[in-house]
């Protein structure tokens, strides 16, 4: 994991799109999107029915990497409010094993219900050390913040090709990472959208991690858009 700083905090970012909080033994990642193809099949649109169970052996992945002792999810946990019912048993044991061996908080998105069934701790969002733990950002916000709802993905073309990797944006108060779930989309990381949430910002960037290093990309800046 590459290691950077936030918000005076030391913070990793892995390949598999989680950050790490050394301080906290931490681990957070955002709208895991649990439950996504029963979801879909319910409308009659079969996909794999294993995207819970892939997503979770990626959080197990990360937990054994960084040795985290709490796991933060940022919302968007599961795909929709009875997501947490319809885990199928391997599942299911793989959530209950993970949030009795961390401390595990489920943080509300737009696709969650308050209070939820899943095993764990619930709260809207969370003040941890001064850092804001929430689902969406929040246009105006001046203190430190940490969420995800929008997916982001960085794309570029290089020699030729068309590429798209997941991304934390990131400008001076404000993080979102990127989609954590195995069935997940993205938004290009310089839509309007994202740029408006991040708002106030002096610069705005994407972050990729790279062969042990971290790459910044350059989205918006607040010298190129003064009147």
């Amino acid at each position: 994991m590459v290691p950077f700083s936030f918000a005076n905090q030391d913070l990793r970012l892995g390949s598999g799109r989680a950050l790490y909080w050394a301080e906290e033994q931490a681990l957070l990642v955002a709208d895991l999107h649990l439950e996504k193809a029963s979801y879909f099949a319910r409308f009659g649109q079969m996909l794999p029915p294993y995207d819970s169970r892939e997503t979770l052996e990626r959080v197990a992945e990360a937990i054994r990497e960084t040795g985290a002792r709490r796991v933060f999810c940022l919302g968007d946990n599961f795909h929709d409010a009875q997501g947490a019912e319809r885990l199928e048993p391997h599942a299911a044991g793989m959530l209950d094993a993970l949030s009795r061996a961390t401390d595990w908080v489920w943080i509300t998105g737009n696709h969650d219900v308050k209070g939820g069934k899943a095993p764990g701790t619930f709260v809207d969002e969370l003040d941890v050390r001064g850092l804001l733990l929430r689902h969406e950002a929040r246009p105006g916000e001046t203190r430190p913040e940490l969420s995800g709802h929008f997916h982001p993905k960085l794309r570029i073309t290089a020699r030729g090709r068309r590429i798209a990797r997941p991304c934390v944006v990131a400008s001076e108060r404000k993080l979102i990472l990127p989609a954590f779930g195995a069935l997940t989309g993205g938004m290009d990381a310089g839509d309007p959208a994202i740029l408006a949430a991040m708002q106030p910002a002096r610069a705005i960037d994407a972050l990729v991690p790279a062969a042990g290093r971290l790459a910044r990309f350059p989205l918006w800046r607040e010298s190129q858009h003064r009147a």
